[in-house]
C-alpha cells in the first residue's frame, strides 16, 4: 500500500466543485483534484424516495493520514446534507506521481528554494 488516496466527492454543480476543490489544494488536504466536465447522473435513495440529480464528480488526490482533516473541510463547504465523501486506496502507482503528491500534502515537508 502505497497510504495515499482517491477521495470521491458529488458536488451539486461545477460552481461548488470549482470552490471545493481550490480550498482542498489551497490548504495542501489534495495535492490534486479533477472536476469532471461532465456532470454526472446519479440516482439514490434519499428520505424513503429514489431521487435522480445531475451532479459534479471530484476525483481528489489525497493521503490516509489527510483524510479526516480533508472529510470535515468538504462538509464545512459542502450545501448537502449527508455528502458523498468515499475513498479507495492507490495500492499502486508512479514512484514520482507519488512522491510529488507526497510534497505537497499538509505535514509535508517543504523544499527550500535553491535561489
Amino acid at each position: 500500500m502505497t497510504g495515499k488516496l482517491v477521495a470521491m466527492v458529488t458536488c451539486e454543480n461545477r460552481r461548488q466543485a470549482e470552490r471545493i476543490a481550490h480550498a482542498l489544494v489551497e490548504e495542501r488536504l489534495a495535492a490534486c483534484v479533477n472536476v469532471l466536465e461532465a456532470s454526472v447522473r446519479s440516482v439514490y435513495r434519499w428520505q424513503g424516495k429514489v431521487e435522480r440529480a445531475r451532479e459534479t464528480l471530484l476525483l481528489i488526490k489525497t493521503a490516509k493520514s489527510v483524510f479526516p482533516r480533508l472529510e470535515r473541510r468538504v462538509r464545512q463547504l459542502h450545501s448537502y446534507q449527508t455528502p458523498e465523501i468515499i475513498a479507495l486506496p492507490i495500492v499502486a502507482g508512479s514512484r514520482a506521481y507519488l512522491a510529488w503528491m507526497e510534497q505537497w500534502l499538509a505535514g509535508a515537508p517543504r523544499r527550500r528554494s535553491s535561489k
